[in-house]
Formats: structure tokens, sequence, C-alpha cells
């Protein structure tokens, strides 16, 4: 009964520190709790919600994907410059700039499947090349004069509630239903916990990396979107270290940097608590660097815990 309950509190533990840091911010500042602040504090981590279900899929084969910060930017600056530069609509000029998401996370996952390359080395390389290509583009200078209809994907409400916070939960949902609905959602498992097995038992590995890594630029793609509309300007720094916040909110929910273990209701715990963490920290006047070192902190607590957890399974 006593491990029972031990094992009970540590698969809730990430929302037992949710509520407490909730609690906390309450009692030291009186605006948290307000309902503007909270619904400010969901559209904060829209973005970081929506890029970090393609993350949970890349690290749950045991993987990373460092060029998420720089796809974000890659999308303000293209989705920006088609529909200023190039009078493209609005909807073409998302459309095409998804599917160019979709094909650099291709060449990610075709590289690191296909040549057995590190996926640290080969997103970190993407990394750099788009983000170059995004300071080419737009010469290092923001794109403004974006169409007003746009605005409304990153400002605009249904009711109270923001629309990228409704995207958010859309994109949860159909993270949630991939992982655990689908039979590729339970290969990403398969390969993560053991890959020359799931290569024994059928499972087509390359297809699957493939996958995994065009998921990832797909979401990663979305979540530019949705800070394109929400800035109204595209910018050549938007998405820089933004996979930093990504892999902790992933980490933080509990998603074995070994892959093979983790769950989606956990990291959307994990980026509330980001979301929360950042937000009392501004309300308490925090600097922004001891902002970034309390961040860092918290991904080595993470990691550490989770390298703990690992070797107390294998004894």
């Amino acid at each position: 009964m006593q491990k029972q309950m031990i094992e009970v509190i540590k698969d809730k533990a990430i929302f037992l520190v949710l509520a407490v840091m909730i609690i906390f911010f309450s009692l030291v500042t009186k605006t948290f709790l307000t309902l503007d602040n909270l619904f400010n504090v969901a559209r904060q981590v829209s973005m970081l919600g929506i890029a970090s279900i393609g993350m949970i899929f890349v690290i749950l084969l045991g993987g990373i994907d460092l060029s998420t910060g720089s796809i974000i930017t890659f999308v303000n600056i293209v989705t920006a410059y088609m529909m200023v530069k190039m009078d493209i609509s609005m909807w073409p000029a998302i459309l095409l700039t998804l599917m160019m998401c979709i094909l650099i996370g291709l060449f990610n996952g075709f590289a690191v499947a296909t040549f057995n390359m590190p996926a640290l080395i080969v997103t970190f390389a993407t990394q750099t090349i788009f983000a170059g290509v995004a300071y080419m583009i737009s010469g290092g200078m923001p794109i403004s004069g974006l169409p007003e209809e746009f605005a409304v994907i990153g400002q605009g409400y249904v009711g109270v509630v923001p629309i990228p916070v409704l995207i958010m939960i859309v994109a949860f949902v159909l993270g949630g239903v991939i992982l655990n609905k689908t039979y590729f959602g339970r290969y990403f498992y398969a390969l993560g916990g053991n890959e020359e097995a799931a290569k024994l038992s059928g499972i087509r590995v390359k297809a699957i990396k493939m996958l995994v890594f065009a998921l990832s630029g797909l979401f990663g793609g979305i979540a530019g979107i949705v800070m394109l509309s929400r800035t109204n300007s595209g910018q050549a720094t938007a998405g820089r270290g933004y996979e930093f916040d990504v892999i902790t909110a992933v980490v933080l929910g509990g998603v074995s940097l070994s892959g093979g273990s983790g769950r989606m209701l956990n990291v959307v715990a994990g980026v509330l608590i980001l979301g929360v963490l950042s937000n009392g920290m501004v309300l308490m006047n925090v600097s922004s660097y001891a902002q970034m070192v309390i961040k860092g902190i918290i991904l080595l607590l993470a990691v550490g815990f989770d390298c703990v957890q690992k070797k107390g399974i294998e004894k």
C-alpha cells in the first residue's frame, strides 16, 4: 500500500508542483489570480505548448530537435514576406509556409534515419541554416504591414477565450490522439524503448523517424504562425533560443530524454508551470537575467530527476 502511494505521488507530482506555484503567486501578488491574468498566462504559453507537441514525439524516440526556434523564426519571416512583399493571400501563404516546415522536418528525419547522423548535430545544423536564411530574406529588419484579418489568429477571441489558447488545446488533443489512438503513435514508444527490438518486430524505423521529425516541423510552424499573428510583425529573432523553453517544458513534463516514456497530459502541466513561473516572476519584478538562471536550474533538476528515475528502474 505504501509503495502504491509513493507511485501515485510520483505520477502526480507535476500537478502538485503546479498547484503549489499557483497558490504561492496568488499569495505574493494581488493580480495573479485575476481572470485577465490567467487568460494572459494561457495566451503566453500557447506557442510553447503547440511547439512542445512535436518535441514530445522526437524525445520519445530518444532524439532531440534544436531547429524548433529557427523554424519559428523562418515562419515569421517567410510568411510575412509572402503576404507583404509578394502580395500572396493569407491562407495560401500560411499553407505554403507550413509545407516548408514539414519539408525541413523531413530533411532532419531523413538525415537521422538514413545516415545515422546524431539528431543533435543535424538539427543544430538546420537551426543555423534557417536562422541565416531568415536574416538573408529580411536583411535583419522587421517585416510589418500584415493583413488585418491575419491578426485574428493570434489576437482574436471566441467569447472570452483567446484563439491561440483554443489552437493550443486542439493541438494537444490531436497530439494525444496520435500518441494513444494510432498504431504509429505506439511505434514512437516502441522505438524509444528499444530500437533493435522495434526493427525485429517489423516496424519501419526510418519511416517513423521521418514522420516524427516532420510532425515536429509542422507543430513548430503552427507555433510560428501564432507568434507572427500575435506580434503582427515578422522578426528575424522571433524564435531565438525558443527550443530551450520547449525542451524544458517537455522534460519537466516527465518525457524521458532516453526515450520510450512520457505522457501528453504531464507535458501540459510542464508547459503551464513555465507559463505560471514566468508570469509570476514578472509580477514580482524579477529581472529577465534571473529568470534565465531559474529556468536553467529547473531544466537541470528535471533532467537530474529523469536520470535518477532511470537508474532506479534499471536496478
